[in-house]
This record gives structure tokens, sequence and C-alpha cells, in this order.
């Protein structure tokens, strides 16, 4: 337990007296029962066995902002961070702005956000290791980094930027509600560092002394119904009709009279000019899940026909189980597969640690995606092993492994479908989704056979099984095509951060959007014409390599595009040194001056490293020495 200072002053202490039964969500403030275990169980924090005394103890709690008082000052984010000991690229706790008017009418709303310790906690039940604990006490949502290793989905399902990805430690931590404060009867050190009165904290549904309003939601809020969060706001200052957004993402918030809310909508603050963006769209962070995603589903398509194909009778299949080509198109899967989920695991933080990825199956649709992964690639690996003897007796054993795989891929495609529903970004959040893996795992496992089958077949036996993997592929595509031409309008009808994702594909990547649009047309009409053509010659040879080109940048394309266009519901401006856009903006509108913004005056900022290489390479050391001392000295 930590000490009491005897000069903590009164505002850092603890005050509540009486408590509401149940939360505006319906559900029960006091988290246990009488004569629960749970109730004298000691938190071991710093290895003290004690158990502290506040009455309130097993009731949730949660943070009071009053935006109205609220300066800006960042001493909050100060004091989270010292009393944590983070390193200046993590914060915890954050301020966010949101902008509305001009001048003279100009208004600033600030917003301090960090983990709102949900009723419904997505991150916990997301998180394939169980990191996550909700606690009684308090109603903390605790999070353990040693337990982690580095996935990152609690970042992506959470609505308010609250779990922090260390890219340095690989790991994830977050807000800890300073539960060993509490036990002693004081509030968490961002509440008792509060300058302007806004950050208070208590049981939840109390209103706080000098304060008469409890609203769930303010201008730029994500919607609650996510996860219920524990905070409540107080803000009475009369807000513009729209509000922005203080970083480049295209999204502002328009004032709902109707429900007195306001709700989000696409802010067209990019134009209508179409880009390229090629650098950033094919070289993306997420890079491993789109090679991922695409492989495992093309292997398990490929694999599934592979076994399935003659069983159910399709025409030309037969030929897949002459010995040579049979173990040459297991095997091809095999590497493929192997390559996906390499680059998966070498894309977590702590890549030996993957094995934890099995901990939360009950709950997690990423851990049943890993399972039936794995188990689709151990039926794989040994089908291929078992396959290779070619004898009754290890046949027998090949075919167990077989039936593993065939059943275990649909299965581990499916989880990975629905671990992309995410309601906290609402451009995954559809079911086109799921009709793009579909379709990939038709198209993409049907053109691994039909390259395996060319290379490995005489031109003349394969009149039959072309038309009838191009049939496979024209589904395939079709599926696809039918389901991205169903996103894009629905996109347009929700008007929140789906839409804002779907104006920056038509924008931000308008023209790399076009050509993957146009590459899934080209496709879809090249493998419609093979399926009453076939292929035979060289100009046979020729149309099925350029068709097979075409479907691999389309899906290179759509894949990336799939991943870097999302825009999540976050807290605009929050943790804004992440934000794309918001270094720009403060300097421009003079949030640079204040230091606590932490931005640098573009002055400071002249020189960019690749223009200082150019220098060296360029001049003289006596040239670049003046340069330096130019750069750093005069200015």
């Amino acid at each position: 337990m930590i000490k009491v200072r005897s000069d903590e002053p009164k505002y850092a202490h603890l005050w509540d007296k009486e408590t509401k039964e149940k939360n505006r969500y319906g559900k029960n403030i006091e988290l246990t029962e009488e004569g629960d275990e749970r109730r004298d169980k000691s938190l071991n924090i710093n290895c003290d066995a004690g158990i502290g005394e506040n009455p309130n103890r097993n009731k949730q709690h949660g943070f009071f902002l009053n935006a109205d008082n609220c300066i800006g000052c960042h001493a909050c984010e100060a004091a989270c961070s010292e009393k944590n000991d983070n390193p200046a690229h993590i914060a915890f706790r954050s301020v966010g702005f949101v902008e509305g008017g001009t001048y003279p009418d100009y208004q600033r709303l600030n917003i301090s956000m960090a983990c709102n310790h949900c009723d419904d906690p997505v991150c916990l039940k997301g998180c394939p290791t169980r990191a996550y604990t909700k606690f009684t006490e308090y109603g903390a949502v605790l999070q353990d980094p040693d337990i982690c290793f580095g996935c990152g989905y609690c970042t992506w399902v959470c609505p308010y930027n609250a779990p922090q990805l260390d890219p340095v430690k690989g790991e994830v931590s977050k807000c800890n509600m300073c539960v060993d404060r509490l036990e002693v009867g004081l509030k968490p050190s961002c509440v008792s560092a509060c300058l302007g009165n806004a950050l208070d904290f208590g049981v939840i549904e109390n209103i706080p002394e000098n304060r008469d309003q409890a609203i769930t939601e303010i201008p730029g809020f994500p919607t609650t119904d996510i996860t219920n969060p524990n905070i409540r706001f107080q803000q009475k200052k009369q807000n513009h009709r729209e509000m922005t957004r203080t970083d480049s993402m295209p999204i502002k918030y328009h004032k709902d009279d109707a429900q007195g809310i306001y709700t989000p909508t696409v802010d067209e603050k990019m134009g209508k000019e179409k880009h390229w963006n090629f650098r950033s769209l094919l070289t993306s962070h997420e890079s491993a899940h789109v090679i991922f995603t695409l492989f495992t589903q093309a292997t398990v398509g490929a694999f599934l026909m592979l076994i399935l194909g003659p069983v159910f009778g399709l025409t030309g299949f037969e030929l897949l189980q002459e010995y040579s080509v049979h173990i040459s198109l297991v095997l091809t899967i095999f590497v493929i597969s192997t390559i996906g989920l390499y680059k998966l695991n070498m894309h977590l933080g702590k890549p030996h640690r993957f094995y934890r990825g099995f901990n939360n199956l009950r709950l997690s649709p990423v851990s049943r995606e890993i399972a039936g992964v794995s188990m689709f690639y151990t039926g794989l690996l040994g089908y291929a092993f078992f396959a290779l003897f070619d004898n009754a007796f290890m046949n027998f054993f090949a075919e167990i492994f077989a039936y593993l795989a065939v059943l275990s891929g649909p299965i581990g495609l499916f989880f990975m479908y629905k671990l992309y529903r995410i309601p906290a970004r609402p451009f995954w959040d559809h079911w086109q989704t799921g009709t793009a893996f579909l379709g990939s795992m038709l198209s993409y496992g049907a053109l691994i056979i039909a390259t395996v089958s060319i290379i490995a077949l005489p031109l003349s036996a394969l009149t039959e099984l072309i038309p009838t993997l191009a049939m496979i592929i024209t589904a395939g595509l079709l599926i696809e095509g039918i389901g991205h031409y169903a996103h894009a309008k629905d996109m347009l009808v929700i008007q929140n951060e789906g839409a804002a994702s779907h104006y920056r594909q038509t924008t931000q990547y308008g023209k790399s959007y076009q050509l993957r649009n146009a590459l899934l047309a080209f496709s879809l009409i090249a493998a419609g014409t093979i399926v009453f053509t076939g292929i035979s010659g060289i100009l046979g040879i020729v149309s099925a390599t350029v068709l097979a080109i075409t479907m691999l940048v389309a899906a290179a394309f759509g894949r990336s595009l799939f991943f870097v266009l999302v825009i999540p519901t976050t807290m605009p401006g929050a943790f804004f040194w992440k934000n794309d856009g918001f270094v720009e903006h403060a300097r421009e509108t003079g949030l640079a001056d204040a230091p606590q913004h932490g931005v640098v005056y573009e002055r400071h900022h002249a020189f960019k490293v690749d223009e200082l290489i150019e220098t060296i390479k360029e001049n003289s050391l006596s040239d670049m020495l003046e340069h330096v001392k130019w750069i750093f000295g005069k200015k």
C-alpha cells in the first residue's frame, strides 16, 4: 500500500457516501453480492496482502469530466505518465480537441480521455492472451503487459484509444485506474493533478459537488452502445452546430436536433481530386495482415478443392490425383500457407510468445481464428508428410490429416471474418468483409491449382479442368465484386467513420481504387471467357498469365485498401502525436505556441534528415559542419 501524505489536499480524496443501485445501462453498480468470496480479496499491490477500507470498494467507479472547465493544460497527462513511468511515446491519458465556428465566434472543446473501464469491455473479449481482467474492485479493467504478446487487437476494438501498443517493448499497456491510490482513499493521479477542477472520479452515476449534469455523450465522443463506458460529462456551454477535428481525418460532428446529440459525418476537407498514394498503400504497417489473410484464404480454398473436388465430381479434378501433380499441389499449398503464418507471427510484438494466442478460446475471435488456422496447418503438414509415401498404410493417416484440414480450414476463415466485424471500425463492420474473404478463397484457391496444373501437365490434358477452375474463379470474383458494390453503396448512407473511409477511398486513394475495380472487372471477364474457350497454345498461356497477374495485382490493391482505409471511432485529436495532420493544424492555428501540446514550431524543424544527407553528399565536410551550426545555432 502507498502511504497517504499528511498534507494531501481534500480534493484528492474520494468523496462518495451514498450511491445508486443501478447505472443508466441498467446494470448493478454493486459488483458483488453478500458472501461473495471476492469481496475481501487483496489486489496484492506491490506484494502487499492488505485490503483497502473503502466501503465502496466493490462498486463500479468511473471518471467525470466537466468539459466546460478543461483548459487543455495537459497536467492530467503529465501526472499519469509520471505515475506510471511511461516513455514519451506512450500515454494512458491524453487531451483531444474539437473545434467549431470562426473568429470571433470561435470555440475549442477540450476532452481529457483515458480508459473508461467499461461495463462491456471489448478489449477483454477480444484479447487472445487473456491479458485483461474486469475486477470487482472498483470495476477496474486491468491489463497485464507481461501476458500480452503484442498482436494489438485490443487497440482495434476499443473505441477510445485506451490500450497503447508499445512498438519498442512489443506489448500493450493502459490506464489501471490507479487502484493503488483508490485502496487508500485517494483519487487517481490525473484527477488530483487537474488544475481546472474539470476531471473528477467516484462511484459511477454520482454527480460531484457543484455539478448538476451527467451526460454520456459530447461532440467527438463515440457512441456508448459499443462498450457502455464508465465516464460521465458535463458540458453546458452552447456548441456550434458543426464541430470539426484537429487532425486530417475527414470527420466532423453535426448536431442532430431531434436527438440532441452530435453525430459523425463526412468532412470533405480533402476535396474531390483523386490520387494514387502507392507508397503508403503497399508498404503500410498492416502489410503482414494483407499477406496472411490472402495466403491463408487461398490455401484453404485450394486444399478444399483438391480434396473435395473428386468427391463432388467436379469435371477434370481426377487429373489432380496423379501422384506427381498431387504432391506438387500439396507442397505448393504448404509453402504458401507457411509464408502467410510466418508473416503474421513476425508481426507480433513478441513472436516467441505466439502460443499464448490460444488462451481465450471462450471469448476471443482471434483465439478461435488462430486455433482454426493452426489446426488446418497441422492437418496440411500431416497430409503432406504421409502422402509422400504413397502406400495404403500411410494413406490411412494421410486421410485423417486431410479431414482435419478440411474441417478446420473453414472454421479458421469464419472466425477470421468474425474478428473484423468490429463496431468501432464501421468500414469493416459490414457483410462485404465476408464476401471478400469467401471470394478470395474461391478465386485464388483455384488460381493456385490452375498454375501448378499448367506447369505440371500438358495443355492437351487440361481441356476439362481449366474451364472448371475458371468457373470457380469467376464465381469468386463475382461474389467479391457484388460485395464491393453493396459496401460502397451502404457506406454512403451511414454517414459515419465508414463513410469517411469510403471518401478517402475515392479521393486520397481514388486512382488506386479505380485500378482495383478495373482489374477486378477485367479478371472477371477474362475468367468468364476461359470458362467457354479454355486455353490452348501460346496464346492461351499468355492469356492465362495475364489473368493471373491481373488477379494478383487486384488482390494486393484490394486487401491493402481494406486495411489502410479503415477509420476507427477514436476520440478526436486524442494521443495527437499519432494523428495525421495534427502538427500542421497546430502550427496553422497557434496551438504550437502552447508548449504543453508538444508541437515544435516549424522554424525548429526547418530541415529533414534526407536533406541533411544530401548536404553531406553534395558539399565538403567543412560546408556540412557550417550547415549544422547554422541549424542549431542561428535558428
